[in-house]
């Protein structure tokens, strides 16, 4: 195995289709920690994905995976990817058992134990085939086998969209667990801001295939904030300091991203931290700046 920082580094990723750009993307995801990649459906999440698993070719830019270059080097980098989408990639007519034996042939790593271990642990059956399962089962299905190999790297495109919050809270303290390896790396997309609000260590926003903000969730979180006034007062806030701001009947909420700077400048002003969600609702309407 390579010796690398970044599990992914991706620097200027282009891709044009009919009526949507991703454009020049670029964000690292450091080793041995879960990165959230959010955006609302559209944004480019699934794009990005693709293009760096190599299903999709990208127009520019350059990709590395676990210190690997995702297209000279796409078969090693491979055997230490896991991916998990929202649609299951089994056939419907096959069950755990085939699964096994298929999978055994592929993955140099593959550890039935690991995997059976995990079906009992999910109460998962294994000759029930896998048309009969319901969509939380198909994913807890898709994570034992993404977690039986020994991957590296584990990337999640809206892996847990449609589950209920019981099935979603398992899966994500799986997760926590196969990070405590410090050698294991999660990117993992979703709209869904309060799993990665308990998880992510660090949070990627895309929009409209643009790269809005990436950084420490923290750092993010610590910084931005919003600040509620009435309107008079909101005409007297510099439009430098705004990112957009929600307009209502009784006055503004404002979304600034130096919240430090704010306090002093605007003295005496409620500033509340803002959520993750609160960030992603506030930078897609930002081209508005004043919205309902």
């Amino acid at each position: 195995m390579n010796d690398y920082e970044n599990a992914i580094e991706i620097k200027g990723i282009t891709k044009r289709y009919d009526g949507f750009t991703l454009d020049n993307v670029s964000f690292d995801v450091p080793k041995g920690s879960i990165m959230g990649f959010i955006g609302q459906n559209g944004a480019g999440k699934t794009t990005t994905i693709n293009t760096l698993l190599n299903i999709v070719k990208k127009d520019a830019g350059e990709i590395k995976l676990l210190g690997f270059d995702h297209e000279k080097d796409e078969f090693e980098a491979k055997k230490y990817i896991a991916a998990v989408f929202d649609e299951l990639p089994f056939d419907d007519r096959l069950n755990a058992i085939a699964i096994d034996k298929i999978l055994r042939e592929i993955y140099e790593e593959w550890s039935a134990d690991t995997f059976f271990g995990y079906l009992d642990r999910f109460a998962l059956p294994r000759k029930k085939k896998f048309g009969k399962f319901s969509k939380g089962m198909k994913m807890k299905l898709q994570i034992a086998a993404a977690l039986s190999h020994n991957a590296k790297l584990l990337v999640m495109d809206e892996a847990t969209t449609g589950l209920d919050p019981v099935v979603r809270s398992e899966i994500l303290d799986i997760f926590l667990e196969y990070l405590q390896n410090e050698e294991h790396t999660i990117l993992m997309s979703s709209h869904i801001t309060s799993d990665l609000d308990k998880v992510a260590d660090s949070v990627t926003f895309i929009d409209k295939g643009k790269i809005m903000i990436s950084g420490y969730k923290d750092d993010i979180l610590d910084t931005h904030g919003v600040l509620k006034c009435t309107k008079n007062e909101y005409k007297d806030i510099d439009p430098e300091d705004i990112i957009s701001a929600r307009i209502n009947d009784f006055g503004a909420d404002v979304l600034i991203s130096d919240r430090a700077r704010c306090a002093v400048k605007y003295s005496g002003a409620v500033i509340d931290r803002a959520s993750l969600e609160d960030i992603m609702i506030y930078y897609v309407n930002r081209a508005k700046k004043e919205w309902r």
